[in-house]
C-alpha cells in the first residue's frame, strides 16, 4: 500500500484517540466501555500505521520516532484513566494537548 494510505490512517487514528480521550474526561460513566473500545482500537491502529509509515518512508528508527512513541504511550495511558479522577480532568487534558503538540512537532521538525 502507498504511504498516503498509512498517513491518512495514522492521522484519523490520532483524531479518534484524542477525541475519545477528551470524551472520557467529560462523558458519563455509562459510556466507559464503548469509549475504551474505540480508543483501544484507535491506539493500536495508530501504532501499526505509524510504524508501517516509518518503514515505507525510510530505514532505521530515528530519535524523533522514539519521542513520538513515548507520546503515543502517554496518550494511550491517559485514555485509560479518563473516567477515574474527575477532579484533575483539566490537568490531564493539558497533558494530552502537550503530548499531541510534541508529537506533531516531532513529525514536522524532525530534530533528531
Amino acid at each position: 500500500m502507498s504511504p498516503a494510505f498509512y498517513h491518512v490512517r495514522h492521522t484519523l487514528s490520532l483524531i479518534v484517540l484524542t477525541g475519545g480521550t477528551f470524551y472520557g474526561f467529560a462523558g458519563e460513566p455509562e459510556s466507559r466501555k464503548k469509549v475504551m473500545i474505540f480508543t483501544g482500537i484507535a491506539s493500536v491502529l495508530m501504532l501499526v500505521s505509524g510504524i508501517d509509515l516509518l518503514h515505507k518512508l525510510q530505514s532505521g528508527f530515528p530519535g524523533w520516532a522514539i519521542v513520538k512513541l513515548v507520546c503515543w504511550l502517554g496518550l494511550s495511558a491517559l485514555a485509560g484513566i479518563g473516567y477515574r479522577p474527575r477532579g484533575k480532568a483539566g490537568l490531564f487534558m493539558g497533558i494530552i494537548l502537550a503530548l499531541v503538540f510534541v508529537a506533531l512537532t516531532m513529525v514536522y521538525q524532525r530534530p533528531f
